[in-house]
């Protein structure tokens, strides 16, 4: 059940800190093992109002940020591969996606914030395990339970 649960898996990935602790947390679940990770960025649309940075901008970003799990998952034997969506709903992007790539789970580690911020901001976390119907795992983010 295991290994099918790593089959084929998308990761979101928001940030080069989220990358990372991503990357880790997964990496001894998929390493040597023929499993495909998806790593998915998602460039919020505004929905209308001015976005906050160009899309050459976002983009770049993304690329960074994809840098950090291309980098963690190097010589692994895991295949990787990338993808940056667009969409005004992340976690609706993110789930599409898993979909579109026939994915066996999404995988994540949760990101901090205050409640208020996750409030204000919304949760995507909290909206994926709401709204999915495509298994969600959440692995510990190695670093905070070092602290």
């Amino acid at each position: 059940m295991v290994e099918q649960f790593f089959q084929r898996v998308v990761i979101p990935v928001a940030n080069r800190d989220d990358a990372a602790a991503t990357t880790a947390a997964l990496l001894p679940h998929v390493e040597n093992t023929d499993s495909t990770v998806i790593a998915v960025h998602v460039i919020e649309k505004a929905g209308g109002a001015p976005d906050k940075a160009s899309v050459a901008q976002l983009e770049e970003r993304a690329e960074d940020i994809f840098s950090i799990v291309t980098d963690g998952f190097a010589d692994t034997g895991v295949s990787l591969s990338t993808r940056l969506l667009y969409g005004t709903d992340i976690a609706a992007s993110i789930i599409d996606a898993a979909h579109e790539s026939d994915a066996s789970a999404i995988v994540f580690t949760p990101r901090g914030g205050s409640r208020w911020r996750k409030l204000l901001t919304g949760d995507v976390s909290h909206k994926l395990v709401e709204n999915s119907d495509i298994p969600i795992l959440v692995l510990p983010d190695e670093e905070v339970n070092e602290a």
